[in-house]
């Protein structure tokens, strides 16, 4: 069995935790990033591979990771995006009969450098009081991680969404209707969900409105993404763009596609405290009352009360924050958890049926 070498991570604030790494290993000893906390209990490949994490380093709060290895099945994308995870316990053998691989072999396979023997739990209860900050880890001395991590930017007004957009337009699915995708940094579970009733042409992030209604599409969705929506002001743009030249177009959002929404409708956007990351989050609809399990990863949110001509339509039970807007006298609606994904297991699939609807009128 391979020795693991002990290792620290070191946050930006100067708090140590010791370890030991797991993984690639990062050049020089030293990988760094904003370290956020992830409380899902399973589906930590789906969560390694969501190009939202670009720029983060991934905590666990779950003790045990790893357990049933990893297949190539369940990527949600080509290669991991973050950079780089944070264990307690990285499981030295899987037990699964779909696993392909390794937890550890497959991070080292990918260039994905981590840490394990973390106490996780000290560790998260800190970023929930200081807020999530930029961190190094590896096998350097605690000085230079210290270094590292204080010369990390973090992600605030950070442009990430143009390091995991896709190059060149693709086709997915073989639906009736016709969606043309924004890659903002889409997971394959939503264009899974969107194929089932569409032709969808996925298209890089900064593709100008004109290209898109040159598609002549019967709907246009915002996918979600990383980082600081904004400093994504050509999305912004794009998406202002449609509403002007084609107002009744279908535009659905998700994630960073919600907080794009509401920017390009003239509203604002902040930074969370520590983000919310997780697969148990209770959200309230606003109408009928039902809360739904959702599933949550972002750091930023949408101002209440900051969007003119909308209404939410959703809300977080934890803190309040705006999970869903309506534009009023358009086909616009946006939330800002995954309802492609399935903690509850399918309790907010009925998003992708409304819009389903919507390219139908």
């Amino acid at each position: 069995m391979t020795t693991r070498r002990d290792a620290l991570l070191v946050l930006a604030d100067g708090e140590v935790y010791e370890g030991e790494a797991v993984g690639a290993e990062p050049p020089g000893g030293v990988a760094s990033g904003e370290v956020v906390f992830n409380t899902v209990l399973t589906g930590y490949q789906e969560v390694l591979t969501d190009p939202s994490y670009a720029g983060q380093v991934i905590a666990f709060t779950y003790p045990h990771i790893g357990n049933y290895g990893v297949t190539a099945a369940d990527h949600e994308s080509r290669r991991p995006a973050c950079r780089g995870v944070v264990v307690r316990d990285l499981t030295r053998r899987r037990s699964n009969w779909r696993s392909d691989e390794e937890l550890d072999a497959w991070l080292t396979r990918f260039g994905v450098p981590g840490i394990a023997g973390v106490d996780t739990r000290r560790l998260t209860r800190h970023i929930r009081d200081a807020g999530a900050m930029p961190g190094a880890f590896g096998t350097a001395d605690e000085a230079t991680l210290l270094a590292a991590a204080k010369e990390e930017p973090g992600t605030d007004r950070a442009d990430l969404v143009a390091t995991v957009t896709t190059a060149e337009p693709y086709l997915v699915g073989s639906g009736p209707r016709k969606v043309v995708a924004y890659d903002f940094g889409i997971k394959a579970a939503i264009l899974r969900h969107l194929g089932t009733f569409a032709t969808v042409e996925v298209v890089p992030a900064s593709t100008p409105a004109a290209d898109v209604l040159a598609r002549r599409p019967d709907g246009v969705f915002l996918s979600n993404g990383p980082g600081d929506p904004a400093a994504v002001p050509y999305a912004v743009e794009a998406i202002r763009a449609i509403g002007e030249e084609a107002p009744d177009l279908p535009v659905f959002g998700i994630c960073l596609g919600h907080q794009l929404m509401a920017r390009a409708s003239g509203g604002d956007t902040y930074k969370l405290p520590f983000g919310h990351h997780g697969g148990n989050h209770p959200v309230r609809r606003t109408g009928g009352g039902a809360v739904e399990i959702t599933s949550h990863n972002h750091n930023f949110a949408v101002a209440e009360g900051s969007v003119p001509g909308t209404r939410v339509t959703h809300v977080n039970l934890n803190d309040g924050v705006v999970e869903g807007l309506a534009v009023e006298g358009r086909p616009w609606t946006s939330v800002q958890y995954h309802p492609e994904a399935g903690p509850g297991p399918s309790d907010a699939s009925y998003l992708f049926t409304e819009f389903q609807e919507a390219l139908e009128r």
